[in-house]
């Protein structure tokens, strides 16, 4: 174990406003080999908790929460340090608890979506390099731990009619994806029969599978929504809209519609992912599946676009993030000011000013960013382009592209038939 912690007075706010915002975390010991950490940032603080693995031999860290410099805590993303106390010293107990010698017979389904989470915050904060939540916090925290039946059943005794019974509660809060919530789920259960395997039924695993299949009953099957796939000039004046009200905001919305890529994606571009000779965008691979190596996608892009790049390409390392945006900070209960431009790093931070481009667009209130994606795929196949070509360019599987799209899929082959039809039967003398 590392030498001894130097403690920093990190319990109140008027302490903590005095630290100099810095990367490494101000610690506070919980007990021998544990701690809470403050991350003064230069907008807003993080609260991070840590403990010493022996297996591994050094510190796992872990984002817990926002701190409450500049908005009160609400007990869930935002605590204070009594309550980032105790938060740090349950997901110790239960990250501990994986990992330990013998395992937990009585470990219940909140527990392993706990842990879970950990496990995803903790590799988000590390690939961003910062303390961040991962996707699997906020879809976890809704529709699992924040279910009133679920979280309190033990693994031992879960049966699959639970399973079937959260999902048509879970349908009725309306995911935007049903499967994503469903693949986390299944996930963090199958992580923790992994870890308590020896004393958890043996059958759970099949439990697992059939208890979250989500191809019946057939209310919970997801398509996309008709009214989320938009029109070649639809898409042309939400972009005109977005470019007129932010011109930073303007560049990610090209983005996702001239790509039809995910937001993680798009905010993880390079300024040398742009090779403008070749009119084309290097997109990164999305972290969903299990990849053993990162790729790029090479994607086709117009003039248009590459136009719209060009202010944050000329002159700039090819290291540096594609994108930029001004960030705020709130001085007021409805002022802010800015204070620095960095990467666009949550799809949140783009709502608001998305909903002023729909309305300004003339679109659906419902319009959202997603719709550009669905928009792209559907356009790729009534041009025709080979299922297998689609699912490529938008990293996904062909399987997908099947399941969510074969309305359209059915359509476009209809017109390549069609394109095949010649008259056979000769014209009246």
């Amino acid at each position: 174990m590392s030498r001894t912690v130097v403690e920093a007075r990190i319990q109140d706010r008027t302490a903590r406003a005095r630290l100099r915002p810095r990367n490494k975390p101000y610690w506070r010991t919980l007990s021998e080999g544990a701690h809470l950490g403050y991350r003064r940032g230069a907008r807003k603080g993080t609260w991070v908790a840590r403990y010493f693995s022996v297996e591994r031999g050094a510190y796992v860290t872990s984002a817990i929460a926002e701190a409450d410099d500049i908005r009160d805590a609400d007990g869930r993303d935002i605590l204070s340090y009594k309550q980032a106390f105790d938060a740090a010293l349950r997901w110790i107990k239960i990250a501990t608890r994986g990992a330990a010698a013998t395992s937990d017979p009585d470990m219940t389904v909140g527990d392993a979506v706990r842990a879970y989470i950990a496990t995803r915050d903790a590799r988000r904060s590390s690939q961003a390099g910062r303390a961040l939540h991962s996707d699997a916090y906020y879809t976890l925290t809704r529709f699992v731990l924040e279910d009133g039946r679920l979280p309190v059943l033990t693994l031992a005794a879960l049966a699959e009619g639970d399973l079937r019974g959260w999902q048509l509660r879970m349908a009725r809060k309306k995911p935007s994806s049903i499967q994503r919530v469903v693949n986390d789920l299944k996930a963090a259960l199958n992580l923790a029969f992994e870890h308590h395997r020896t004393v958890l039924p043996t059958d759970l695993p099949v439990t697992i599978k059939y208890g979250l299949k989500v191809d019946a009953p057939e209310v919970l099957l997801t398509v996309a929504r008709d009214n989320q796939i938009l029109t070649d000039d639809h898409v042309r004046r939400v972009v005109a809209a977005a470019i007129a009200i932010d011109e930073d905001f303007g560049r990610l919305v090209v983005l996702l519609a001239a790509t039809g890529a995910r937001f993680s994606q798009i905010a993880r571009m390079t300024v040398g992912d742009v090779q403008a000779e070749q009119s084309r965008l290097m997109v990164p691979q999305s972290f969903k599946g299990r990849k053993r190596q990162m790729h790029y996608i090479r994607v086709q892009v117009g003039a248009d676009t590459l136009a719209a790049l060009a202010p944050v390409v000329d002159g700039r390392l090819a290291s540096a993030s594609l994108l930029e945006h001004w960030r705020h900070r709130q001085i007021g209960p409805m002022e802010w000011e800015r204070v620095d431009r960095g990467p666009w790093t949550s799809s949140a931070s783009m709502l608001r000013t998305w909903k002023r481009a729909v309305d300004a667009a003339g679109l659906p209130a419902a319009t959202i960013p997603y719709g550009l994606r669905h928009s792209s795929i559907v356009r790729g196949l009534r041009a025709g382009l080979p299922i297998r070509l689609v699912a490529a360019l938008h990293d996904t599987s062909v399987a997908m592209i099947e399941r969510h799209y074969s309305r359209w899929i059915t359509e476009g082959l209809d017109e390549l038939v069609a394109r095949a039809v010649v008259p056979i039967v000769a014209a009246a003398a």
